[in-house]
């Protein structure tokens, strides 16, 4: 029974262990109401003017790229910030102001405080729309940008899947329960390996004081998203065409959110987007697989 308490014990020590390759900060960004703290994990060298910035998706957070982030930190000084309202970012006191705008805000802050004039962006999903919305801009700050499962129309259909989850008041008694409801709602992401799962879960999930598990964003989040975007295709065509950089637009095979029709369309309309469709998935690639980072990271280093 020691040996087992001993062991269990470990795990614990392992799992609080910081990892050097990282360094965790927080900044104050405007809001409509006052401020907000954003916080954002960088990974590399924190002297290195190559930087990349990595934002993910509607419920997610920055532990979404710590397998990328650690493969890329020899190249880069990786950026990957919490967007206010997940993760270890503040939560807003409007509500009204989770949406783009409030998004590229906090992101030109980010941007000021690394002290850099131009960026590479990778973003999933969301992550994606605040990357366009960026590269859209006169003299932007994005010299490449990759859009992860993201496009210029964003399907009805993806949105109202989304709507039946984000935001509702979900708690569990055990993480395992909770865990089992993440893996359902989350299987388009693929075969993923039980340690990708387990990572995701890990950093997914929060404790609250009554025991109870939730997940680690804003419920509040979902106030505008449902208010705006259930009724009929989200298109921004006149967004994307006004983006000048190189751009790479990856596609989940099985993708309800970013159709193969728009995608292919992004290669042909705009800044023509190179294309690349990942087999087996939904929305959307979590780029944790081996293969998916290596797509990436050829395009990004220019292999």
């Amino acid at each position: 029974m020691r040996e087992g308490l001993l062991k269990g014990w470990q795990k614990v020590r392992n799992w609080l262990k910081p990892d050097p390759e990282f360094r965790e900060y927080r900044l104050r960004c405007p809001d409509g109401k006052g401020s907000h703290r954003m916080a954002y994990r960088l990974w590399g060298d924190p002297g290195n003017p190559r930087v990349l910035v990595c934002v993910h998706g509607l419920t997610r957070n920055s532990h979404d790229f710590d397998f990328f982030a650690r493969s890329l930190a020899r190249h880069y000084r990786v950026v990957c910030p919490d967007v206010v309202g997940r993760g270890q970012s503040d939560w807003l006191a409007d509500k009204a102001a989770y949406a783009i705008p409030q998004y590229v805000s906090d992101m030109l802050v980010l941007l000021a405080r690394l002290d850099v004039e131009q960026v590479d962006w990778l973003g999933t999903s969301m992550g994606g729309l605040i990357g366009m919305a960026l590269a859209a801009l006169p003299d932007s700050p994005i010299q490449r940008l990759v859009l992860n499962d993201v496009g210029p129309v964003i399907s009805r259909t993806s949105l109202q899947r989304i709507a039946t989850y984000v935001g509702q008041p979900l708690h569990w008694d055990t993480l395992e329960a909770a865990g089992a409801y993440f893996r359902n709602i989350c299987a388009p992401f693929g075969a993923l390996e039980p340690g990708q799962w387990q990572h995701l879960i890990q950093h997914s999930l929060v404790q609250g004081a009554d025991g109870s598990w939730r997940f680690s964003y804003d419920p509040d989040i979902a106030q505008p998203f449902r208010s705006a975007y259930l009724l009929q295709d989200v298109e921004l065509w006149s967004l994307y065409e006004a983006i000048h950089c190189p751009v790479l637009a990856i596609r989940g095979a099985k993708s309800d959110l970013l159709t193969q029709e728009v995608w292919r369309a992004m290669g042909e309309r705009g800044p023509r987007a190179r294309l690349a469709e990942i087999p087996g998935v939904g929305h959307a690639p979590t780029l944790m697989d081996e293969s998916q980072m290596r797509l990436v990271r050829d395009y990004l280093l220019g292999a």
